[in-house]
């Protein structure tokens, strides 16, 4: 149990080097995931098929493109396209939601998990508190609408969070359709926004989201990174293949118990085998580590 004192504190530190050793090796992984994008994505003779996540953000940089040439950018949508994928910061975001749609459609097709709809969702929708019932509604949409713009490969300007909206509009020049795109921009509106409100408007009941089959990946996602005090798209990577001490640890850092730690993580990784030592882990610890890896 978390309270005993009983574990001798060599075995404590032992566990803990063993999971900063892994979370360490996972960020490396995380680190080369930009690098390898930009040059798949400048790679157009690339004899490597590309897969589902990097046709996805390869279309979103594409999406944002033309939205910006509507606009009233001038110049060539494939140059601009080029000029939005060296952002780091964007390319980054892209592939998260890449990767989370992909997640959504595995999760559907293995466990049955609606990508739209979740029961907790359905829950929050009827809640008695209509501010609740209103914002999950609300976000009920807004994840329809991620759901289609993903499998056609698109990224609306709104969606993006506030600092990555600011650069890609300056990349875009200065018009009147452009200057009626800031003015209408409301981050709260955008789906991470209001998922990050649903989850601060179920207070503490917000736990409830750490139930991935009854949340859905989406809310599981912003509820995760809320309490472990995450950025979403670390959240969201913790959950591939490759990325388990970084999602048990952000479990435990957002305050669930070994046991609950163990259901969530073998709903993700069946097969893989469970990182070792989390009860002698504090969640203010397990937060500490996460923050000292970072995702670089």
């Amino acid at each position: 149990m978390m309270g005993e004192t009983s574990m001798d504190l060599p075995d404590e530190a032992t566990a803990e080097a063993i999971l900063r050793h892994e979370l360490a090796r996972e960020t490396r992984a995380l680190g080369s995931v930009v690098p390898v994008l930009r040059h798949l994505l400048a790679s157009e003779g690339q004899r490597l098929v590309s897969d589902a996540v990097l046709a996805r953000v390869r279309g979103m940089l594409t999406d944002l493109a033309a939205q910006l040439i509507a606009a009233g950018h001038d110049g060539p949508p494939e140059v601009l396209a080029e000029t939005l994928a060296a952002d780091a910061a964007l390319l980054a975001f892209c592939h998260a939601l890449a990767a989370e749609s992909h997640l959504a459609e595995r999760l559907h097709q293995q466990r049955g998990i609606d990508p739209v709809l979740s029961p907790l969702l359905q829950e929050l929708i009827a809640s008695d508190d209509p501010m609740v019932a209103e914002l999950a509604m609300t976000a009920l949409a807004a994840q329809s609408r991620f759901i289609q713009s993903q499998r056609r490969m698109q990224l609306p300007l709104g969606e993006l969070p506030a600092e990555l909206f600011d650069g890609v509009l300056k990349r875009g020049g200065e018009s009147q359709r452009l200057s009626l795109i800031r003015q209408s921009y409301d981050e709260g509106a955008s789906r991470l926004g209001l998922l990050a409100r649903l989850v601060a408007a179920m207070r503490r009941g917000a736990v409830a989201a750490l139930a991935l089959d009854h949340a859905g990946p989406a809310l599981f996602a912003s509820a995760l990174a809320t309490l472990a005090g995450l950025p979403r798209c670390h959240a969201v990577l913790a959950c591939h293949e490759g990325q388990g001490t970084r999602l048990a640890l952000a479990l435990r850092a957002a305050g669930l118990p070994p046991q609950g730690i163990e259901r969530q993580f073998l709903a993700l990784f069946p097969t893989a085998p469970m990182p070792g030592g989390l009860a002698a882990l504090s969640p203010d610890r397990a937060r500490l580590l996460l923050v000292a890896a970072g995702t670089d």
